[in-house]
């Protein structure tokens, strides 16, 4: 699935932007429910955009098709068992994405086989970018590099790493990220989507039982 197309943005923008909302709001839901009201007192325990958005992430949003929302704060200082804890919350965003996914691949299942046009052929469209996006979205921030949610995961269930070990891999890994992006902008070839396209494949079917 590719946004080659400019046509194809205008079906996935919107289920993109709410990908990106909801992701933000699960991480801030799941901080005020484990005792930090740092996000909540911020404005960002909502689903108005406006409050999540990043001004470039939103512009690269447009442009390229990929994009992200502000990350949400978060003060380990309230939390009962930071460490745990803050698995738990980083775990919320993607799993937030899967609830999506699952439910957008309910909707193709029972839409797919029916004949539509117009606006039907719209809404399909629509729905189907909802699936593979969040599968994308989940998959992606679940790779264990700083600063996405998989490292907070990867250090809540590893006790052998440090925060020393944390803060070094924080100082790095956006560095690698954007430079495995731009590397697959330049070149054409995605080392990143290499590593991502089997398990959001596999969920991506595991989600419309095959319609896509």
């Amino acid at each position: 699935m590719s946004f080659d197309d400019p046509r194809l943005l205008l079906p996935a923008l919107p289920v993109m932007l709410l990908a990106l909302v909801v992701h933000e709001w699960a991480h801030a839901y799941s901080a005020w429910r484990l005792g930090d009201p740092t996000a909540k007192a911020l404005g960002r325990m909502t689903l108005n955009p406006v409050a999540h958005l990043d001004l470039f992430g939103t512009i690269c949003l447009v442009l390229i098709g990929f994009g992200w929302a502000k990350p949400v704060p978060v003060d380990p200082r309230y939390l009962e068992h930071p460490r745990r804890d803050m698995m738990w919350i980083a775990a919320a965003g993607p799993l937030s994405n899967l609830i999506q996914a699952a439910l957008f691949g309910l909707l193709v299942r029972i839409l797919g086989g029916v004949s539509v046009s117009g606006t039907g052929e719209f809404f399909l469209t629509m729905i189907t970018y909802g699936v593979f996006i969040n599968c994308a979205l989940a998959v992606f921030n679940l790779l264990p590099v700083p600063p996405l949610d998989g490292s907070k995961i990867i250090y809540g269930l590893w006790h052998g790493l440090t925060e020393t070990d944390m803060w070094r891999l924080e100082k790095y890994g956006p560095m690698v990220l954007f430079g495995l992006l731009l590397l697959g902008w330049l070149t054409g070839v995605s080392l990143l989507w290499f590593v991502l396209g089997p398990p959001v494949r596999f969920l991506v079917g595991l989600f419309t039982g095959g319609a896509m």
